[in-house]
């Protein structure tokens, strides 16, 4: 399957909008920031922003999964079976994404973010578990990543609601022996 390039002009003006909305929820609640700020803060018409979102929750998703792709650093788990570094990363790239979100955008969308951040790993699981178990049960290996997603993400939420005493790296690693049993079943 040959892989299409996207125009440079559509990606820096997709990659303008992304960052005007950045910039503004620095400023204001999520719930404050409308259109005309963002084609405002971006140079750019209504049109414009229409063409690349479809709304304002559109853009708050993307904006959102892009940022925490780049916090993923989806390279390291292209060629990686699940290991403990895996897990220490995938869940220290979660901790500093959320803790990244000003809380201006995060109250009152935690289940978005909930959302964005368990379809990412989901796929990142996923695909690990694939090159790491080479059998038919395709479908075993999707709820099994769909259950790595909602613990990671499950102890990210009680990282942060017991106060983020320890690092994510020490809040983790009890339970990284259990995660790596459970990966190893084939």
């Amino acid at each position: 399957m040959k892989e299409t390039k996207m125009d440079p002009r559509i990606l820096r003006i997709r990659k303008l909008i992304m960052d005007a909305f950045i910039e503004l929820s620095r400023k204001k609640e999520f719930k404050d920031i409308t259109i005309k700020d963002i084609t405002t803060e971006a140079m750019i018409n209504r049109a414009t922003f229409y063409y690349h979102f479809e709304d304002i929750y559109d853009l708050l998703d993307k904006v959102l999964s892009e940022v925490l792709l780049v916090n993923l650093n989806s390279d390291l788990y292209e060629s990686d079976n699940l290991t403990e570094e895996v897990f220490v990363s995938i869940f220290t790239a979660i901790t500093n994404f959320q803790k990244s979100l000003s809380t201006r955008c995060y109250r009152g969308y935690e289940d978005t973010i909930g959302r964005i951040i368990m379809d990412q790993l989901k796929i990142i699981f996923y695909k690990m578990l694939c090159k790491q178990n080479k059998t038919e049960d395709d479908e075993g290996l999707r709820i099994h990543a769909v259950i790595l997603s909602w613990g990671i993400y499950g102890a990210s939420v009680e990282w942060r609601r017991n106060g983020m005493k320890a690092s994510p790296e020490e809040f983790i690693k009890s339970a990284i022996p259990y995660l790596i049993n459970g990966t190893n079943f084939c």
